[in-house]
């Protein structure tokens, strides 16, 4: 079955941009993905081909309409995820990445300006998403993330299916650090236990590594790896020290 990828925006002229080459761009050659945009804008009514308005109450910029956003939504239908980006979304995380690239694919609607009219998501079945705390000058750059995320996990993409087992955020925690040669480089050496071949400390060394640094680097992503830790079969949270 091949992932489908249908992003709705107002620059359909960005995609498939990066998607289009390296792992990702060989696989939508080889039929592992399929992408298709909608422009927004041709499901404008007017003969300017207005899509936003003035933000109600009053304030800069203006607001994505939302009788065109739903129109243009309809039109893809919702038989997939549809997934708006937008600060005011929940935070993109590895396990709805993981979701997503097991289902039959996914639309992405990118806003832009000031965003989107909030009654579109009371009116549709659609995800607001965000890939982290900062503002973008519009969801195509989100969109693409996304995407990128899913395509590596699709079966032939990266190539070994165990590629990815180790990275970042696939066991919650950072992934241990990684070295190659020269094994001598400024005065500095991979560290021997990489060097030993014994491959029941390496992975030791590699386990601890990746707690050490989650721990120091992203004290938000330790406490939860932590509190699954300690979580009992039943689901009821046993005490650290027990």
């Amino acid at each position: 079955m091949t992932f489908a990828a249908t992003v709705l925006t107002l620059y359909p002229e960005m995609f498939p941009g990066p998607l289009g080459i390296s792992l990702a761009g060989r696989g939508l050659a080889e039929g592992r993905w399929s992408l298709d945009t909608v422009q927004i804008r041709d499901f404008a009514t007017d003969k300017h081909r207005t899509v936003d308005d003035t933000p109600a109450g009053g304030g800069a910029g203006m607001v994505l309409k939302p009788d065109i956003l739903a129109a243009a939504c309809d039109s893809v239908g919702y038989d997939r995820p549809m997934l708006a980006m937008t600060p005011r979304g929940a935070p993109l995380t590895q396990q709805r990445v993981r979701e997503l690239a097991a289902g039959p694919g996914v639309s992405i609607l990118c806003g832009r300006f000031e965003g989107f009219d909030e009654r579109l998501f009371e009116a549709r079945a659609i995800e607001p998403v965000s890939i982290g705390d900062y503002v973008l000058s519009g969801g195509e750059m989100g969109a693409l993330v996304l995407l990128d995320a899913c395509i590596r996990l699709l079966p032939g993409v990266m190539g070994a299916p165990s590629s990815g087992d180790d990275e970042s955020f696939e066991s919650g925690l950072l992934e241990y650090p990684q070295y190659t040669r020269p094994v001598i480089w400024e005065g500095r050496t991979i560290p021997e236990v990489l060097r030993s071949g014994d491959h029941a400390r390496i992975a030791a060394w590699r386990k601890s590594m990746a707690e050490t640094d989650t721990r120091l680097r992203r004290p938000d992503l330790w406490e939860r790896h932590e509190g699954a830790r300690v979580q009992s079969p039943s689901g009821a949270r046993q005490k650290k020290d027990e």
